[in-house]
């Protein structure tokens, strides 16, 4: 999953380390320090002596030219017990350049590509954050840091929101023909299910032939109830019979399937607002392919602008070499990733953890 971005990430890291490398060796062979001592311990240094005919921390004395070219080892030396890089500015900004064009030919969309270089060229170049476990790498954290940045964002654990609110607790899913709405629905069915949590699944999507059809068979096999009307019936009315239906059994959540639609759909957007209006959901999904790229991240911003969204499900994650979806679609909406697909079988989601995503991109603990 994301293997694409994942060796473009690493091959910018491994070259920004090399240049470090080359350039700390040069700075040292300039400087000749007498004696200089840095002991660094998971990727931060933890003690930094410096003796130079002079007081620690300052740069050995030397003609005005040598004390012009960049950097000393002291200097250095310092940057490094602060979290801070060795390279500079000048040679970054190449790499930087570099991994621009990389992160959009994974098709992360161009405003969260600018967004990722800043911070990690804050990271580099200024204090790091700090808020994940360190590698022990300074340059694959301060990448890990900015990927992070982007994805975490109004970050929610989801059975938390479930437990918290009052039942039942109704989810509309909502997306465009064919990205796996109805299998998502199944899949948390049984994800809940799991849990102890019980849901009804209600087939809002009143417009497709065979929609009734393909959610009683997931229905069948996971052994839940399906609240359905005849084609061409109002998709409101269905939910609510759903709620109702949930009120008088005791069941937690209804799971509420929409018709596949274009944002530039109107009568089926009027659909999506009618629900809103009748049912007043406690969260809507939208439901994408990770494989889609910008195509997914353009239409999740376009949803969330003609009716919110309060998170988003990518399916087809585990055939996405790129991962511009994942990396991009919270950062654009502003509206958190909660579940991956991987698979065909109602087992195939798991929730979406950003940590974990930035290890699996770049290593951790």
């Amino acid at each position: 999953m994301f293997d694409g971005l994942k060796d473009k990430l690493e091959s910018f890291a491994s070259d920004v380390e090399d240049d470090a490398d080359i350039e700390a060796a040069e700075g040292e062979d300039a400087t000749e320090p007498a004696d200089v001592g840095v002991t660094a311990g998971a990727g931060e240094a933890e003690s930094v002596s410096v003796d130079a005919g002079g007081d620690a921390g300052e740069p050995a004395a030397g003609p005005d030219d040598e004390a012009d070219e960049g950097r000393g080892l002291t200097e250095r030396a310092k940057l490094l017990a602060t979290g801070k890089t060795v390279i500079d500015e000048d040679d970054l900004a190449a790499h930087l350049d570099e991994l621009e064009f990389a992160l959009l030919g994974s098709d992360v969309e161009l405003s969260v590509a600018q967004e990722i270089l800043e911070g990690v060229e804050a990271n580099l170049v200024g204090q790091t954050r700090r808020r994940l476990s360190s590698t022990g790498n300074l340059v694959r954290d301060a990448v890990r840091e900015s990927v992070y940045d982007v994805i975490d964002v109004g970050q929610f654990d989801f059975e938390e929101r479930i437990a918290a609110t009052e039942k039942p607790v109704v989810i509309i899913f909502t997306g465009v023909n064919g990205v796996g709405k109805t299998t998502t629905i199944a899949k948390l069915a049984h994800y809940l299910g799991e849990r102890g949590v019980s849901s009804v699944l209600a087939n809002g999507d009143t417009f497709r032939a065979g929609a009734n059809e393909q959610l009683e068979e997931h229905a069948d096999n996971l052994d839940k109830k399906v609240i359905s009307h005849e084609q061409g019936s109002d998709p409101a009315a269905v939910i609510y019979d759903a709620v109702e239906y949930a009120e008088a059994n005791d069941v937690d959540v209804v799971l509420g399937d929409t018709a596949g639609r274009l944002h530039t759909s109107d009568g089926l957007m009027d659909q999506l607002e009618k629900i809103d209006r009748v049912i007043d959901p406690d969260m809507t999904l939208f439901v994408d392919e990770a494989v889609a790229g910008q195509d997914a991240v353009n239409r999740a911003r376009e949803f969330d602008d003609a009716a919110a969204i309060d998170g988003t499900v990518l399916t087809k994650a585990d055939a996405d070499q790129q991962g511009g979806a994942a990396i991009s679609i919270a950062h654009v909406t502003g509206k958190p990733i909660l579940f991956l697909g991987t698979g065909q079988d109602y087992d195939d989601i798991e929730p979406f953890d950003p940590e974990r995503i930035v290890d699996a991109l770049l290593g951790g603990d």
